[in-house]
């Protein structure tokens, strides 16, 4: 093979990988419309107005109960809500949408790779590696105390126990 058909192979290789992630990006472009264009829709059906009014709640006797409340909507403090401070959904397009993801997930690589690289520095090594030592030291010193502590007190079961001969410690 020559130097020329390597860089043609080369460039192929290019293009296909190039094709391959452009087809990805437009499969997942068309997917978020998709999703955008379906949520559009919920929310529009979340904002028409109820057909009708609530019907009074039935008790027990058949005719209607007036301290009976149904809830139709949330208590917004006794103030009346003017119509242009309402927010209005508005549906965005799917570059924007795809813009916005793509924002959101740099920003959280970056932080991600930020506290990855701020936990493997050598200074956050060195004291982890420093504290863990200092544990280990604490542990071990207990560990040895406890145990001359057990001794002390078996021991002093033995003296006990060779003082009374009569009496069966078990």
């Amino acid at each position: 093979m020559t130097s020329e058909q390597v860089w043609l192979a080369a460039a192929g290789a290019v293009a296909l990988a190039a094709l391959v992630l452009a087809l990805l990006g437009l499969r997942r472009a068309r997917r978020a419309e998709s999703l955008v264009a379906s949520l559009a829709e919920r929310v529009a059906a979340l904002d028409l107005p109820v057909a009708g009014s609530p019907r009074p709640v039935a008790d027990s006797a058949g005719g209607a109960d007036t301290s009976a409340y149904v809830i139709t909507r949330l208590d917004d403090g006794g103030r009346e809500v003017a119509p242009e401070q309402v927010p209005v959904a508005v549906p965005i397009d799917g570059r924007l949408f795809v813009d916005v993801v793509a924002r959101e997930t740099v920003v959280k690589a970056a932080s991600w790779t930020a506290g990855v690289r701020r936990a493997l520095a050598p200074e956050t090594r060195n004291r982890i590696r420093f504290h863990v030592r200092q544990e280990t030291r604490r542990a071990g010193r207990e560990r040895r105390a406890e145990t001359k502590q057990a001794l002390r007190e078996f021991r002093a079961r033995e003296r006990a126990a060779a003082a009374a001969p009569g009496e069966d410690v078990a």
